[in-house]
């Protein structure tokens, strides 16, 4: 997967370049990350990359020119990198809070495609005009603003490098992750077997592989009732799924009365 990224900040990035799964992915040419700064196609002598907004108001917005000078170099660049399917063209998307909210299975699909290209906005934003020019598609991390795309680019980059084949070193903990089925993954314990009192349940000492499947799949449909119950009206549970939940929510509310 060839991954082209525009910002201002490129040194932001040493935190997938340089540290765990995402690293180890990026040596192993698993995936290819490049950077384009808008700055560098600046063509006055400060070489700003910042302008007052037409029409007044607080802040700067991205300049335009540079700006879309990074975005096409870094288009080209992804198209004929060397993990890039030159017949594709790269999407181009931006982190946006006025984009659509990213999920699981979202990024699941923008995990297949061989290439894309991801804008980092700063200041204000960027002119309508990139956007409706250049820009493909508009994602959010979530209804909240922080002051860049770095960081919202770098969430959506690792998401998509936990799915690549051999990122992670046991294939199966992609699938089992929270949001892989539509649920929150179960609680996990590891040693010691008693902690401050508290004790690992017996169950999973057990050795009985489909008791503690069926366990874990409870307390998985249990903890979405309890912290997630918008995610369960998403999906539609087959019988043993049904059954355990209703298990769960009558052990919980059987130690938890309602007090009136």
């Amino acid at each position: 997967m060839q991954i082209g990224v525009v910002t201002l900040f490129p040194e932001m990035f040493a935190a997938l370049t340089d540290y765990g799964i995402s690293s180890r992915a990026i040596q192993n040419e698993l995936v290819s990350l490049e950077f384009w700064n808008p700055r560098n196609y600046a063509t006055d002598k400060h070489r700003m990359v910042d302008d007052k907004p037409f029409g007044g108001g607080p802040g700067m917005l991205m300049k335009t020119e540079p700006l879309v000078a990074s975005i096409q170099a870094a288009k080209e660049g992804v198209r004929q990198g060397p993990l890039a399917q030159a017949i594709q063209q790269a999407k181009v998307v931006y982190l946006s809070p006025q984009g659509k909210p990213l999920k699981q299975a979202h990024i699941a699909e923008l995990a297949k495609r061989p290439n894309m290209v991801l804008v980092c906005g700063r200041y204000q934003g960027i002119d309508t005009r990139v956007i409706d020019s250049e820009v493909d598609e508009e994602w959010s991390l979530g209804d909240f603003v922080v002051s860049g795309g770095e960081l919202a680019a770098m969430t959506l980059i690792d998401a998509m490098i936990r799915l690549q084949p051999g990122a992670l070193g046991d294939e199966g903990s992609a699938v089992e992750d929270s949001f892989a089925n539509g649920l929150l993954h179960s609680p996990e314990y590891t040693r010691p077997k008693e902690f401050e009192g508290r004790k690992v349940p017996s169950i999973l000492l057990s050795g009985d592989h489909e008791a503690i499947r069926v366990w874990r799949l409870k307390q998985s449909l249990g903890s979405t009732w309890l912290k997630r119950p918008d995610l369960l009206g998403l999906l539609t549970l087959d019988g043993e799924q049904q059954e355990l939940l209703e298990q769960f929510i009558n052990e919980y509310e059987s130690r938890n009365p309602i007090q009136l």
